[in-house]
């Protein structure tokens, strides 16, 4: 089975605002809680997952049309998602409504249907929520000053 690993690294800013670098040449990413736990400094949690679903969505879509040879001149993607207490009362993302609209010729909308069947199924994130990511979490404390 081929597997692949990547890094997050999470800095305390302040407060709950953390710049998260990641392993690759990319700028760090501030991430906040919203007031009044936080001071929205950036996304929190609940809407990078929204995000990370959406563009592996329309990633997906888009590898997809391409080797179907539909050019798609434009795409959007929205996504609302729902925070709900579950049956223990805790915050849980509920649920995530992703909208995807590419822009294609309309004579182009019949080639799309085949991608419009599969595309889902390759998306590695939105596939891995669904099923539930097993989360391994270990808290080692340091010896701070």
């Amino acid at each position: 089975m081929e597997s692949r690993h990547f890094g997050v690294t999470l800095s305390r800013q302040a407060g709950f605002t953390f710049a998260a670098r990641y392993d690759g040449d990319w700028p760090a990413l501030t991430l906040d809680e919203r007031p009044p736990l936080g001071a929205g400094h950036g996304p929190d949690a609940s809407r990078v997952l929204g995000a990370a679903v959406a563009h592996c969505l329309a990633s997906s879509l888009l590898f997809c049309l391409g080797r179907a040879r539909v050019p798609v001149q434009d795409l959007t993607v929205n996504v609302e998602g729902t925070i709900a207490r579950n049956d223990e009362g805790r915050l849980r993302v509920s649920e995530l409504r992703v909208t995807i609209t590419p822009t294609v010729a309309p004579a182009d909308h019949e080639r799309m249907e085949r991608c419009l069947g599969l595309f889902e199924d390759f998306c590695t994130v939105s596939a891995s929520v669904r099923k539930g990511i097993p989360i391994h979490v270990q808290v080692t404390p340091s010896a701070g000053s």
